[in-house]
């Protein structure tokens, strides 16, 4: 029978520091990064540390240092793949300039992004890039300011926050693509969301509590100007957050009594589940129906036809994020900043004129 494994004792700056014949003190200079040691010395440290396989205490260092070279950052889904690409533009500029990152997934709850940030705070962290689940709860928020951590809003923005925020072009996407439907010759278009509300209905887009969100449904409203916001507004529907759900707001779209002959999805996981549920309801796109999809994520190429999408440079946006953030951490002060990356529509051919008697 073989011998339980014993756990390794963790390898300490001092076991360093006598294996390459150093002070402790020295050691830590060098493991540390910081403070003043010959290039013979350092290298007399380097080599014990991977000889002895040393790992730094994080901790320690940050209590030594002040800094944990660690950020923060909370997203709303990472399973939608607009944050899973967010956060590899994050990662890709924080690796770059010598910061490791933490991810934490609120699920769009604002309890969850609430003990999310009172972790990250407890870590330590540098600075946060934080997806807001409401726009209009923000003291957990403002305590992150207090305690002097450098903050940067990532897709929402919440101006009376006063910190960086860098979003999309919600509004003139928006726009963009319920004014491509309209030239089309659309004129009942749906707006689909997955936010989760007490209605499905909206009575008001100000009662949205999503920054994007809001923006999104102001845009396609706006795009609507000739017809009456009354109208215009009864197909925005929210509440798309599962497939059955979506498959009973759609539904409930077609059997209106002047059902939309065009839908905007508000993400592609929603523009993904409307489009199983029209399959199940064996609609032809764009036959039947007209689609555009936010986000060219990968399966809006692969499906017959390929799907029309508002294009959001996500990368680029996490990207911009992190350098906000990084800036701030290296002591620039400038204004506060609302970045808006401009997106663009990729027409494909789940867009056609409506059918015949049904403009």
């Amino acid at each position: 029978m073989e011998e339980p494994l014993t756990p390794k004792r963790s390898v300490t700056v001092a076991d360093v520091a006598r294996a390459a014949n150093v002070s402790k003190a020295t050691a830590a200079r060098v493991l540390g990064g910081y403070g003043v040691v010959s290039d013979k010395v350092r290298e007399q440290v380097l080599a014990a540390a991977s000889a002895l396989e040393y790992r730094p205490n994080e901790l320690a260092r940050s209590m030594t240092t002040g800094k944990s070279g660690i950020i923060g950052v909370v997203v709303g889904d990472i399973e939608n793949a607009f944050f899973s690409l967010a956060v590899r533009g994050i990662s890709d500029v924080a690796r770059m300039a010598g910061f490791n990152v933490i991810i934490a997934n609120s699920g769009e709850e604002l309890d969850a992004e609430k003990s999310a940030v009172d972790l990250l705070i407890g870590k330590r962290v540098d600075g946060l890039i934080v997806t807001p689940a409401r726009c209009d709860r923000m003291e957990h928020l403002r305590d992150i300011r207090r305690v002097g951590v450098p903050l940067v809003l990532f897709d929402r923005s919440i101006p009376e926050l006063g910190v960086d925020s860098v979003t999309g072009d919600d509004f003139d996407a928006a726009v963009t693509a319920a004014r491509h439907l309209l030239d089309m010759g659309h004129r009942r278009i749906a707006y689909i969301s997955a936010m989760d509300a007490e209605s499905e209905f909206l009575s008001s887009s100000r009662t949205l509590s999503n920054s994007a969100v809001r923006e999104r449904v102001d845009g396609v409203l706006k795009a609507q100007a000739g017809t009456s916001i009354e109208e215009s507004r009864h197909y925005v529907r929210l509440g798309a957050t599962n497939q059955p759900r979506t498959d009973a707001v759609v539904k409930r779209l077609l059997q209106d009594a002047a059902p939309p002959t065009a839908l905007i999805a508000s993400d592609s996981l929603v523009g993904l589940r409307v489009f199983k549920t029209l399959q199940t309801l064996g609609l032809s796109i764009p036959r039947d129906i007209s689609m555009i999809s936010f986000l060219d994520a990968d399966w809006t190429t692969v499906t017959t036809p390929p799907i029309t999408v508002v294009d959001q440079p996500v990368y680029e946006m996490g990207k911009k994020a992190a350098e906000k953030l990084i800036s701030r951490l290296n002591g620039k002060t400038a204004p506060v900043e609302r970045i808006a990356i401009k997106t663009s529509l990729i027409r494909r051919g789940s867009v056609a004129s409506p059918p015949q008697g049904r403009t």
